[in-house]
């Protein structure tokens, strides 16, 4: 019988790869587990894999051929499924963003990167890169830009962002790119496209003080979380890391403020910075 033929790059290469992994896996008559099991990961990740929400690495797809008699068909297309314009570390993570139907995240530093605005992204990139060339700095604020047109659909995914004080607060780029990053902000959660809350200073100390988390949840994949360091991040599907984080952010959103007040006070904020960049 004849394999599969290789994927066409122009279309989507992910979603295919995974269209055909779960083909080649009923036509073997194993399970998500039993696949999983040689390569030492969970059937939930051989299901992320099929759904196109998590990458197949070049290892795990070597040993799939070798266990599912492909001739080499996932080793020759994990490189074309695996191209991405995300740092290493983000890439899986912003792939699985774009195919969630809810994503709930806890900021505690930066505005989150689906909700800047251009001269907010480009502060932030600048100040990650002070020595790179301009277009360098355009080519990652234009896939930032990119990644928020996820919003531009009216009502999927559910976005529910949790800003820490310090986002508010902290003066990224100057006053008036604050003012109007912040006015961003409020007007999507003024159209309900979004929910926003603000974790106040008074709130002290929290389930998650050590960094920023981001819940996904998918129609036909498990929830994944997201945790991020300075040039690091990983992306969790073990169900139990991901029940605590969920527990995490719940209390974290438990002790913020309400989206009526938090918009008050996010709006309040945003003329604060557009008066202080109108003072001579």
């Amino acid at each position: 019988m004849p394999g599969p033929k290789d994927l066409d790059p122009s279309t989507s290469p992910r979603a295919l790869l995974g269209a055909e992994l779960r083909h080649a896996r009923d036509q073997a008559n194993l399970t998500q587990d039993e696949l999983g099991r040689p390569l030492f990961v969970s059937g939930s990740y051989i299901g992320q894999m099929e759904a196109g929400t998590r990458r197949m690495l070049p290892e795990y797809a070597r040993q799939i051929d070798e266990i599912l008699g492909t001739n080499g068909f996932f080793a020759r297309n994990c490189e074309v499924s695996n191209k991405s314009r995300y740092p290493d570390h983000f890439a899986e993570a912003a792939e699985a963003e774009a195919a969630a139907t809810t994503i709930k995240e806890y900021a505690p530093l930066l505005v989150p990167g689906l909700l800047q605005t251009e001269a907010y992204a480009r502060a932030v990139f600048r100040a990650y890169q002070p020595t790179a060339t301009e277009e360098v700095i355009d080519e990652l604020v234009e896939a930032r830009l990119d990644r928020a047109r996820l919003l531009s659909d009216p009502t999927q995914p559910l976005l529910w962002a949790v800003l820490d004080e310090a986002v508010i607060r902290r003066k990224v780029g100057g006053a008036a790119v604050m003012a109007e990053a912040l006015r961003h902000v409020a007007t999507l959660a003024r159209r309900h496209r979004i929910i926003v809350q603000v974790l106040p200073f008074e709130a002290g100390a929290h389930m998650a003080l050590e960094g920023s988390l981001k819940l996904m949840s998918f129609i036909d994949a498990p929830a994944l979380a997201y945790v991020q360091g300075l040039g690091t991040g990983q992306l969790q599907d073990d169900p139990a890391a991901v029940a605590r984080y969920e527990l995490s952010y719940d209390l974290v959103g438990a002790s913020a403020l309400s989206p009526e007040t938090s918009l008050a006070l996010i709006s309040s904020v945003a003329e604060d910075y557009a008066h202080e960049d109108q003072q001579p």
